[in-house]
């Protein structure tokens, strides 16, 4: 029985930095060579980053990476890495017209290749395209009609791309039918809370459905709201788990393993749901002193990185997220303004760990409204993380306006947090750091916040994390810092206290708002899981408060509209997960 061994790279991609993901490539294929590895490979649209959007659909930009693609094949051949072949994804064309989905030759493509020999071996297109959630697919690209399969080493490695294992049909019994003695994904599936688990059980489901060992290769870092978390997954035909790679981190993982020999009797043509087989033949069976090299600083074989729990798992998301946009941006520092509070104490807290915290600029801006507690609290917040801290009044500003237009009430109130937006600005302007809006998904349901105000910044490190959550997260990180025996970043009077935006005498959340965790519940089964006001009555809360909380979503989408970008980590965020009109009348609650 054949060995391969397989180096699974699991890597982070900048979007339209061609040329850059080009060199990681390289670097990556250098280590892995240097690992003794039979074959090697990248995820989904390495070479360009994922998702391009709508830079798929500029000529130019497919054509700089059909470009690069074959300038790499070359120069992995010109370092002396050509006998080593490569499956990395990119951007393609198709070669013949699409009637069937009304696109001519030359219609966009998310593909993958295979490169060897300094040569484009193999070039092949997503089979299946997501159109659902965050995924516009079938709006930049036409599918492939291939199964792929490579022969390495004597054995028959069936190819596919994300999507092709995540629903029914197409290249998963195609690659039983082609008796494939390995079928290799690669995949830039986007984090959503408790997806690895999902991701676990599909990967055996489709390993036994294609009768063959199944190596599931992700991507991991960030791109704008998405986060990538890795957890790249190899099973047997069995759908025993052989290795899997850690979250959030990038690393190659090198396995050996033992699968079967090309069968000589392997059908050609047309197989499953009309897939015809492109089979390219490299190497038959290799030597066995190729076996001999030893496994390096790879993740090693049989590795199984122990899952990340819940907490930590999407408190790491929002780090991720978070670094990988500043970084990605161009930015070297953030500025929040701290008011003592659990939510900027939590942005601040995610800050810190992504980017450290001499990056990490916090401001308090007190009016006559901001208690003792909450100027203590947040100045003990910046002790603890070691971050920079000032304290800027807004007093004299709030006072200069009020005695011009004589303001009251909610205009009285909004005007505070505008103050604080404007002052923020302008020391993101005068300064160069990026602003972190501190709110989170419960106030952007409702409308809990103030255009122009609180709601001011260039990325919402938590605007998909419930109000409840932000809890959980906070406490979990005070857990987690003294487990290792270090200081705590969040003061505990910021979890315990009521919360408040403390914008006049005694207020507190719940003036507003339903206590979190109801309104958090009732959310989550309107926001997340579209359920009508009655399906939600029906599973227990109050038709009133159903209806109040129903009327303050469905009116408050205007200014979520207006929301800064922010790390996604539910299957429903808001941005491309949820899509309604601003204008619009209809009431789920009557």
């Amino acid at each position: 029985m054949p060995r391969l061994r397989l180096a699974l790279n699991q890597i982070d991609s900048t979007v339209g930095d061609i040329d850059g993901n080009a060199e990681s490539v390289l670097r990556w294929t250098r280590h892995s060579a240097e690992q003794g590895a039979h074959l090697v490979a990248f995820p989904e649209m390495t070479l360009t980053g994922y998702p391009v959007e709508d830079l798929a659909l500029r000529s130019s930009f497919v054509e700089a990476s059909r470009t690069a693609l074959r300038s790499l094949a070359a120069r992995l051949a010109d370092e002396g890495l050509g006998a080593v072949p490569v499956v990395v994804g990119h951007l393609d064309r198709s070669a013949t017209a699409q009637p069937r989905y009304g696109q001519p030759a030359g219609a966009p493509q998310n593909a993958a290749a295979v490169l060897h020999g300094g040569e484009v071996a193999l070039s092949f297109a997503k089979h299946h395209l997501p159109n659902y959630g965050v995924f516009d697919e079938f709006r930049y690209f036409v599918p492939g009609d291939t199964l792929p399969v490579v022969r390495v080493r004597g054995v028959d490695v069936a190819l596919a791309i994300c999507e092709d294992l995540w629903q029914d049909g197409g290249r998963v019994p195609a690659a039983r039918s082609a008796r494939a003695g390995l079928l290799l994904s690669v995949n830039a599936s986007p984090y959503e809370r408790d997806k690895d688990d999902t991701r676990l059980e599909l990967v055996g489901k489709r390993a036994q459905e294609a009768g063959c060992t199944t190596a599931y290769l992700a991507m991991t870092g960030g791109q704008d709201e998405l986060v990538f978390d890795g957890d790249s997954i190899v099973v047997d035909r069995g759908g025993t788990v052989l290795a899997r790679a850690p979250q959030f981190t990038e690393g190659c993982m090198v396995l050996d393993l033992d699968l079967p020999a090309a069968d000589a009797e392997a059908p050609t043509g047309v197989v499953d749901d009309g897939l015809r087989i492109d089979r390219v033949v490299l190497s038959e069976a290799g030597q066995e002193a190729a076996d001999a090299v030893p496994v390096g600083e790879s993740w090693r074989s049989g590795g199984h990185a122990e899952p990340l729990d819940d907490d930590e798992e999407v408190y790491s998301a929002l780090v991720t997220g978070l670094r990988a946009y500043v970084a990605k941006n161009g930015f070297r520092s953030v500025l929040i303004g701290l008011s003592g509070g659990i939510d900027s104490a939590l942005v601040a807290s995610i800050a810190c760990d992504a980017l450290g915290a001499q990056h990490v600029y916090g401001v308090s801006m007190p009016s006559k409204y901001s208690s003792g507690h909450s100027r203590d609290d947040a100045a003990e917040l910046a002790r603890r993380t070691g971050l920079h801290y000032r304290t800027v009044s807004i007093e004299p500003m709030f006072d200069a306006y009020t005695g011009a237009l004589e303001l009251t009430g909610l205009a009285e109130e909004n005007l505070q947090s505008r103050l604080r937006g404007t002052l923020l600005m302008a020391l993101s302007n005068q300064e160069g750091h990026l602003v972190l809006a501190p709110g989170n998904k419960s106030e952007l349901a409702v409308g809990y916040s103030t255009l122009y105000g609180d709601s001011v910044g260039g990325y919402g490190p938590i605007k998909d994390v419930y109000k409840t959550s932000v809890f959980r997260l906070a406490e979990w990180r005070n857990r987690a810092a003294r487990d290792r025996g270090r200081t705590p970043p969040i003061p505990e009077n910021s979890i315990t206290k009521p919360p408040s935006a403390e914008l006049r005498p005694g207020q507190v959340d719940t003036d507003s708002l339903p206590d979190y965790p109801v309104l958090d519940a009732i959310l989550a089964l309107y926001v997340d899981g579209d359920r009508g006001a009655d399906e939600i009555v029906a599973a227990g809360y109050d038709r009133e408060l159903v209806t109040r909380t129903l009327r303050m979503v469905d009116t408050a989408e205007y200014k979520r509209r207006q929301y800064p970008p922010g790390t996604k980590i539910s299957s429903k965020g808001f941005g491309k997960d949820r899509r309604l009109p601003v204008t619009n009348r209809w009431r789920e609650s009557g």
